[in-house]
């Protein structure tokens, strides 16, 4: 009987021929043609945009060279696909780039495979980034960004509250991950003192500002409400600023201060059709050449300590992990959002919608 998690290579790429942002890693040709063909295809999805090309050269190109391929997939492996594939036994995604949220959610649900730290090599990241179903791929911020075009001097967290003295849209995730925190920051709260967050404080700041806040789903989307003036403010992920500052010629700035410092997580779903390849893939993309690529690339810090040596002095600026920057962030608390996080996520769902 045919495995129903295992899809040969080209009905795989049929089945994901209608996904955003598709790319494949190239054949690998030569002596090890044969056995790279007899390799699985791993895809590994992401919130497509400026990190397709990204994760292309930092992450596909090196495992291709390696005898690996990957193919990317950019329609954002949001928790509730990931549980639909597995409770439909319908798995096509290998590896997602997600986050602590996703060990909230789907780890109680038995929707993740553990991660086989005998291919994934822990010493290679931080000891606490180094989960059961999760293990840190790069180290990302939530931040503050603004149109200077709109906003002349660079304003602090409480001023993104502030209708009077900078009037126009906001923008923020539509996700209670991040935006509570920031919230608590901007009224105040210690950046050492936010665990445990206090959710009902949080949500009264928002309501100060809700009627004049756009939500982003995808990166994507955050760049565009920027990018195209939507907003004069917006928290997203420093990754996606740092490609606005670039694109928009500085017009568009943020900064790390009250920020919060995360972890990206690799997972993978459970019944993933590569099986262990996944895990190869990851151990590849443990390298630090291609860590320091993508922080070059879109500002990912590095998790692999062995990478900071190999980062140019060009580059510590946008690191989030670089200690003057991690120094005037909060830092995420995993075990309050996998104890609290379901419940915390519906609340802030029908806060911003009533």
């Amino acid at each position: 009987m045919t495995n129903r998690f295992e899809i040969s290579a080209p009905s795989r790429r049929a089945v994901l021929k209608g996904a955003a942002g598709l790319v494949a890693a190239p054949a690998v040709l030569g002596a090890g043609s044969a056995f790279a063909q007899a390799r699985k295809e791993v895809v590994l999805v992401n919130y497509g945009g400026a990190a397709m090309k990204a994760f292309d050269e930092a992450y596909v190109q090196p495992f291709a060279a390696q005898g690996g391929r990957i193919v990317l997939d950019g329609s954002g492996p949001l928790n509730g696909k990931i549980l639909t594939m597995v409770q439909s036994r319908n798995v096509t995604w290998d590896i997602c780039d997600a986050g602590i949220t996703t060990l909230a959610e789907l780890g109680p649900r038995n929707a993740l495979e553990k991660i086989d730290y005998s291919i994934v090599d822990k010493s290679k990241v931080p000891a606490e980034f180094a989960y059961e179903n999760g293990v840190v791929n790069y180290m990302f911020s939530s931040v503050l960004a603004w149109d200077t075009a709109k906003v002349k001097e660079t304003p602090t967290l409480a001023d993104f509250f502030d209708l009077k003295k900078y009037p126009g849209r906001r923008m923020m995730r539509k996700d209670s991950q991040a935006m509570l925190e920031l919230c608590l920051l901007a009224d105040g709260v210690p950046r050492d003192k936010l665990y445990p967050l206090d959710v009902r404080r949080a949500f009264a700041k928002l309501g100060t500002i809700k009627k004049d806040v756009l939500y982003w789903n995808s990166g994507a989307e955050s760049q565009s409400l920027m990018r195209d003036g939507e907003c004069v403010m917006g928290l997203l992920w420093h990754t996606r600023a740092n490609v606005l500052k670039a694109e928009t010629n500085n017009r568009i700035a943020f900064t790390f201060k009250d920020g919060l410092l995360q972890p990206g997580l690799w997972v993978v779903p459970k019944g993933n059709p590569a099986g262990a390849e996944a895990f190869r893939a990851i151990a590849s993309m443990q390298q630090p050449e291609g860590q320091v690529k993508l922080l070059a690339a879109m500002g990912n810090g590095p998790s692999n300590p062995a990478a900071q040596p190999l980062v140019p002095e060009a580059l510590r600026a946008t690191n989030p992990a670089d200690p003057a920057n991690a120094a005037v962030q909060a830092k995420i608390d995993a075990a309050w959002y996998i104890e609290n996080h379901s419940k915390t996520f519906q609340s802030f769902l029908d806060f911003i919608s009533s």
